[in-house]
């Protein structure tokens, strides 16, 4: 069924045909495009799981060793121990495009690059568990940061998809099929109005050889 008003000229067909290959070429592509953001989707959600297990394993490991270390220090002296950190982190963040997409990336440094660095007190009234906390924690700090790097890639690649499923239904069953029924009506009425000038011309012919034969049988007569 057709959605709105069109001219049924042979102009509008020719454009109509135009329009319908630019379609049906950008729906080919847009599907290309959603099959390979779904494929890289389905890579960064198993990263992400891969990743995610290995973060919390490494928290619950750290918060093991901060429980043993409350169990032998105070707390007191554990809030003192930590409350000037001596290590800092810096992060930049960059962009990479994916299929149209812009996937941040997360970049750290420290402020110095000695590993020891991160203990911001000494060895004497503290337990070797608060040590072994510290380094857990140290240690998952570049999976955390990757792992946020790829849940919010996840999400925006998820958004993408949608956008992308959207655009290839609505030229799939909306504007495709519209145009291929407006070209459908067009030359229906283009064969219409052909057959009804021909039956015309036959008329005017028919009435041309009638005048003609009309006009020869008054000439005889006359003579």
């Amino acid at each position: 069924m057709i959605t709105t008003q069109v001219n049924p000229t042979r102009m509008e067909l020719t454009k109509l045909k135009r329009k319908l290959v630019t379609a049906i070429r950008g729906h080919k592509l847009l599907k290309d495009k959603r099959d390979e953001l779904m494929r890289k989707f389905l890579d960064m959600v198993r990263e992400n799981k891969a990743l995610r297990e290995k973060v919390e394993a490494g928290i619950n490991r750290a918060n093991k060793n901060f429980v043993l270390a409350r169990s032998v220090m105070d707390d007191e002296i554990i809030n003192v121990s930590l409350m000037a950190p001596r290590q800092e982190v810096y992060l930049d963040i960059h962009t990479r495009n994916v299929m149209s997409v812009d996937i941040p990336q997360f970049e750290y440094k420290t402020k110095t690059a000695d590993e020891h660095d991160i203990y911001p007190y000494g060895y004497a009234f503290t337990s070797s568990d608060l040590d072994d906390a510290v380094k857990s924690l140290a240690d998952i700090l570049p999976d955390m940061l990757k792992l946020a790097e790829v849940e919010k890639a996840c999400q925006l690649l998820a958004a993408e998809i949608e956008k992308t499923r959207r655009r290839v239904n609505a030229l799939e069953h909306v504007m495709i099929p519209d145009m291929q029924e407006k070209i459908k009506y067009i030359m229906m009425k283009l064969d219409e109005n052909e057959r009804s000038t021909q039956v015309r011309l036959m008329k005017v012919k028919d009435m041309m050889l009638e005048q003609a034969h009309n006009y020869s049988k008054r000439m005889m007569e006359q003579q």
